[in-house]
């Protein structure tokens, strides 16, 4: 599958920010949608994963603040960001995965920017 994430910008702290992945294409296997995120000069840190089955679960970093969601159609993901803060500042990133729980993600996206000021 395709993914193309949008919805980035700037946003001063404590606003909100709505980042959306658009997914095209099928494969029949995807069993865990999730959201990613890199900081200049740091790893990649998983920010929130959506299991077919389950619920959803978040990094402690963004618990509280941001919340994944999906069409039924399953043909957009959703990042709710409230409440943000400059740390949240990075490029994010959706992907999709054939693992259950969601430990290995073989489709990306290209990002997109955020930046919160404070």
């Amino acid at each position: 599958v395709e993914l193309a994430e949008s919805g980035g910008g700037s946003v001063q702290a404590g606003g909100s920010l709505s980042l959306n992945c658009t997914v095209s294409g099928y494969r029949y296997n995807i069993y865990c949608m999730a959201w990613f995120r890199q900081a200049p000069g740091k790893e990649r840190e998983e920010v929130a994963t959506l299991p077919k089955f389950g619920s959803p679960k978040y990094s402690d970093s963004v618990k509280g603040r941001f919340t994944v969601s999906q069409d039924t159609a399953k043909t957009t993901l959703t990042l709710q960001m409230n409440g943000v803060k400059p740390e949240d500042t990075a490029i994010y990133y959706c992907a999709a995965g054939s693992q259950a729980l969601c430990r290995e993600f073989e489709d990306w996206g290209q990002g997109t920017q955020v930046t919160v000021s404070s």
